[in-house]
């Protein structure tokens, strides 16, 4: 059975569209099950239909015309249970339907097993049998595991307007692609693909107009790789025995042969870059040596993907530095990185597109900090297939619509019109005072990690830096920056918003922020060693920055310490002798400094129940919500499967906060949110009545918290945490919230347009 699967889902995904790949299913099925009829139907969701797709077996001329509601027959029943149904006898059954025009007979024996994606019923996959027999266990596990392989290609289908199909079918425009909101606004553009120069899966096609030049930069590459592998012959002659060489000479001959270079050469003379066309000839002969039965020969599609990897390489040394980037740029990739996005002109980019991500990771983070609307966690986008199309990223609902039809465009069109003129709306506060209509100051902060973003902070009335990441300094070098250099950034960040308060957060690495030059390896690196745990382990890091720190602050005294991933008491107390001691050190070197203030965030659960001797130890706490939600409901905020468990509206987050509050207002402790929860119009009303000090967010976020501090009293928001406590779900919790605003007139904060 496992060859039986291995086989079909080979053959699916070498399909060229859908079509065929639904007819090599209900074949290679039917013939592997020695069934009289396989069948796959699938969901029109316009008529929100059951249509008969791919048969072998019923009538070919009632395919696309046999149609089944979700209450009708047998099929119906199978997609409104979402469970698979095994029968002996079908026609003894109450839902059973006879459908003459497909030329059925009274086939017995039934067998459907629902295709699902993400809890969504896309069709239905059926057998049928003369003969009454009641399928075996076997037989129902195999057909369930082909409906889940099925569910991943009509997904992609739907998205790309048939599998590997691009050229001829372009992506259908009304249906969006869901992803995570990253960063709140409208874009409309054109989609660039940025691609890993590692992995040669990723590489999009993209159309040319001089095949002839491309054709000899690509046989160019060719020659040079030849070059290498005969070096490599040279080099190993003496070293390795013949048959070891032999590799070599494999290597040649394929560089030498017509199947691998002609290919390619054809793919490139029908329009498709080089990189493209070497994508699918690679990816096809791969797959065809990964079927073959004799090992020896399955181990050569390893071969065959390192001469594509290197003939790539050879072509990524010219095509990598000939990317424009046009205005209204809309940039998708597999996976951006903070360090990508930050390569880019920012002022051509319309919108970010990714299959990866999250709405608290680094590249959200720092679009939201550009102002350019970002989805993350696109996990159907087709990625290799969406190169220089018409791209709409909707930031507020994560929906992205790719060649989207006049009728979207033309809407989107006037939300972002909309948007435009509530953004200028928003400049009229930004010299106004962020007090609630009962009076209470409540000091709006900025995140920074880039000496770009201290501009437009201080132009968004920021009152002051609750958040600057230092480890993005280190995340663009290609060594960790030493003191002189640290304290030149230090002294820029804290000289510009003086005399306001300047909070920065000790070196937190790890997680998702990696160093390229100092590697952390871990099977779960957001519960490994990052944060305060490495700084702790290697003070000769820890202590350089905070005398470039202590340095900095001499004469402005507006500096605030804050250390992070803290999980224990005796981590404060370690910090805390590292840091005086460097205090000392400066003192003794002659360099004046003081002691600044010295804070913690809590992301970690463990210190929400350690309040009282935690007050004892820091002048001031600051509540990261974005780790604190994702170790409170133990979802990786980065992982797009459970993207929609990751709320941090959740009722047991809402809860901890007014746990954290209430210790912190008991031991008359100052407390803050510095995560991408104080820069959401919803959760501003629940921190507000929670009580929270400060707030600190984005600049980009900082004038539509502003608006919502002024339009509520924080009496009028203890009435609307009062409810909310007793609410049940994230969903109820932002129905609610979302309502509160629209009567506040504030809709247009969370949603396109006004």
């Amino acid at each position: 059975m496992l060859d039986i699967l291995r086989n079909i889902i080979q053959e699916v995904n070498s399909a060229l569209d859908l079509d065929q790949a639904l007819t090599i299913i209900v074949q290679r099925v039917k013939s592997a099950m020695l069934v009289d009829v396989c069948s796959i139907y699938l969901v029109d969701h316009q008529s929100d239909d059951l249509v008969l797709m791919a048969s072998d077996g019923l009538k070919q001329d009632s395919i696309g015309k046999t149609r089944f509601a979700f209450n009708q027959g047998l099929v119906g029943l199978v997609a409104r249970r979402a469970e698979p149904l095994n029968l002996d006898n079908a026609p003894d059954h109450p839902d059973y339907l006879f459908v003459a025009e497909t030329g059925e007979q009274r086939y017995h024996a039934f067998l459907g097993v629902p295709i699902i994606h993400h809890r969504k019923v896309l069709g239905v996959l059926v057998l049928r049998q003369y003969q009454a027999v009641c399928y075996s266990e076997e037989t129902v596990t195999l057909l369930i595991t082909i409906a889940a392989q099925l569910a991943a290609a009509i997904i992609h289908a739907e998205a790309s307007g048939g599998i590997l199909k691009p050229k001829n079918q372009q992506p259908i425009g009304n249906r969006p692609l869901t992803g995570i909101p990253g960063a709140p606004g409208v874009g409309i553009g054109r989609s660039i693909v940025i691609h890993s120069t590692t992995d040669i899966n990723t590489i999009p096609d993209r159309k040319i107009e001089d095949t002839k030049a491309e054709q000899e930069h690509f046989l160019h590459s060719v020659s040079l790789v030849k070059q290498e592998v005969k070096a490599m012959v040279t080099n190993m002659q003496g070293l390795l025995p013949d048959e070891e060489i032999a590799l070599f000479d494999a290597y040649l001959m394929m560089l030498d042969g017509d199947s691998l270079i002609g290919d390619t050469c054809k793919g490139i003379q029908s329009g498709n870059w080089a990189p493209g066309a070497l994508r699918e000839v690679i990816s096809s002969h791969v797959r065809v040596f990964s079927e073959m039965e004799d090992p020896y020969l399955r181990e050569r599609a390893e071969d065959i993907r390192d001469l594509g990897h290197r003939i790539l390489n050879k072509l990524e040394q010219k095509t990598q530095d000939n990317t424009s980037y046009p205005i209204n740029t809309i940039l998708v990739a597999e996976e951006i990185s903070a360090s990508t996005l930050a390569e880019i002109p920012a002022n051509k980019l319309a919108g970010i597109v990714s299959v990866h991500g999250s709405s608290t990771s680094h590249t959200a983070i720092l679009a939201r900090a550009l102002g350019i609307p970002a989805v993350l966690g696109v996990s159907e986008l087709p990625v290799v297939h969406i190169d220089n199309m018409d791209v709409i990223v909707d930031g507020y609902s994560g929906h992205v619509y790719v060649n989207p039809s006049v009728q979207v465009v033309s809407e989107y069109k006037r939300l972002k019109k909309e948007e435009r003129a509530l953004s200028r709306e928003l400049m009229d506060l930004r010299d106004l005072d962020s007090v609630t209509t009962d009076g209470v100051h409540i000091p709006l902060h900025a995140n920074t990690g880039l000496i770009s973003d201290i501009s437009p902070a201080l132009k968004s009335g920021a009152e002051g830096v609750g958040l600057y990441r230092t480890e993005f300094p280190f995340m663009i070098r290609d060594q960790f920056p030493g003191e002189e250099e640290q304290y030149t950034i230090y002294r820029q960040v804290l000289d510009s918003f003086d005399p306001r308060p300047v909070t920065m957060r000790t070196l937190d690495i790890g997680g998702d922020k990696e160093l390229p030059y100092f590697p952390i390896k871990e099977d779960n690196p957001f519960l490994g060693w990052r944060g305060i745990r490495i700084t702790l382990d290697h003070p000769e890091i820890f202590m350089v920055q905070i005398r470039a720190m202590l340095r900095a602050n001499a004469g402005l005294d507006n500096l605030r310490l804050m250390l992070p991933m803290v999980s224990t008491l005796h981590e404060i107390d370690e910090a805390h002798e590292l840091i005086q001691r460097a205090h000392m050190e400066l003192l003794e070197e002659g360099i004046d400094n003081s002691m600044p203030p010295i804070g913690t965030m809590i992301e970690v659960p463990s210190l929400i129940y350690q309040m009282d001797a935690l007050s004892q130890r820091v002048d001031f706490i600051s509540i990261g919500s974005n780790d604190l939600t994702q170790y409170l409901l133990a979802v990786d905020r980065n992982n797009a499967s459970v993207a929609e468990l990751y709320d941090f509206l959740d009722p047991s987050v809402i809860h901890a906060l007014q746990f954290i509050a209430m210790g912190a207002r008991k031991n008359k402790v100052p407390v803050s949110v510095c995560g991408e929860m104080a820069g959401d119009p919803m959760a501003a009303i629940i921190l507000l009545g929670l009580g929270i000090n400060t707030f600190s967010m984005s600049a980009s976020s900082l004038l539509r918290i502003k608006w919502v501090i002024r339009s509520f009293s924080r009496r009028r928001a203890r009435s609307i945490l009062k409810k909310v406590l007793v609410m049940e779900s994230a969903q109820n919790i932002r129905d609610y919230l979302e309502k509160i605003l629209d009567k506040a007139g504030l809709g247009g904060l969370v949603r396109a347009g006004r």
